[in-house]
């Protein structure tokens, strides 16, 4: 069983973690990257298949050299085998379909993987494309909004419970074969239902940190030569999108209010519990 997780790193949104240019426009490069909230959901997936099937388990994502800490986080989550970079210039300001074009070719340049898992959207674009354009380019079944998992690799199917969300919010039960692509939605619990699976996993878990703090040894880079990718149909120029408009990320607050406070004076200083205890939840 071989198993691969897309994961992406996304720039950290937390109030003061920002930083915007003259222009309004997001600094990549002043501002933290993090790895893709929902992409913790797909990890999650990916690990109850490696626990309960054994198995090899590769973290892939595209992005520039500092995304090892954004593959460093996932290979601790996932107990991760090894993982795959793919970065390129050429590939810089791609869209979801020049992205899944990418990604697709570089999972097929591993081999023929069993499953692929990705989470259902990015924090920072959140079209929700990149995995089932991905899974189209791959010409393999998928499965999306998926809150519960079971494999049988003997029989190399796939039964997914999956959420579907209309007036009234359903469950569905779906079969596919393997290889399949599946879209883990952030309800997906997993499950270990066995001691067994339990130490199995504590196992897995202690193996991935040693290989974690050494993730320099564990990430493979892979550019367009490497993939074989014309530079005409990846990055800007392989991105069919023409966006209009941003909305505009909040801005932190510039200035804030400042009370100087004499820490001699009793006084001064019960003011200050008293301002205070109400945000903390103190009597």
């Amino acid at each position: 069983m071989h198993t691969v997780v897309m994961t992406k790193g996304v720039p950290d949104f937390r109030e003061g973690k920002v930083a915007f240019d003259e222009d309004g426009h997001l600094e990549r490069g002043n501002t933290p990257t993090v790895m893709n909230p929902n992409d913790e959901h797909a990890l999650r997936a990916a690990l109850q298949t490696r626990v309960r099937h054994g198995g090899r388990v590769s973290v892939m994502s595209m992005g520039p050299p500092g995304y090892e800490d954004v593959l460093q986080e996932a290979m601790e989550s996932v107990y991760a085998d090894d993982c795959y970079l793919v970065s390129d210039k050429q590939f810089a300001a791609a869209d979801t379909w020049a992205t899944a074009i990418t990604l697709a070719t570089a999972i097929e340049h591993l081999g023929e993987p069993d499953l692929v898992f990705a989470g259902f959207k990015t924090a920072d674009g959140e079209t929700g494309h990149t995995g089932p354009q991905t899974c189209w380019g791959l010409d393999i079944p998928i499965v999306t909004h998926v809150v519960a998992l079971d494999i049988d690799p003997e029989e190399r199917t796939l039964r997914a419970k999956r959420l579907v969300e209309g007036d009234i919010e359903e469950i569905e039960t779906v079969e596919t074969s393997l290889p399949a692509f599946v879209v883990a939605d952030p309800e997906f619990e997993p499950s270990y239902r066995t001691a067994r699976h339990r130490l199995e996993r504590k196992r897995l878990r202690e193996e991935a940190r040693e290989r974690a703090a050494d993730i320099d040894e564990h990430v493979t880079y892979w550019d367009h030569e490497e993939l074989n990718l014309d530079p005409d149909y990846v990055g800007l120029d392989g991105s069919p999108t023409i966006v209009s408009s941003v909305d505009p990320i909040p801005r932190a607050p510039a200035e804030r209010e400042a009370t100087e406070v004499d820490p001699t004076d009793p006084e001064a200083l019960g003011e200050v519990v008293e301002e205070l205890t109400p945000h903390a939840g103190g009597d």
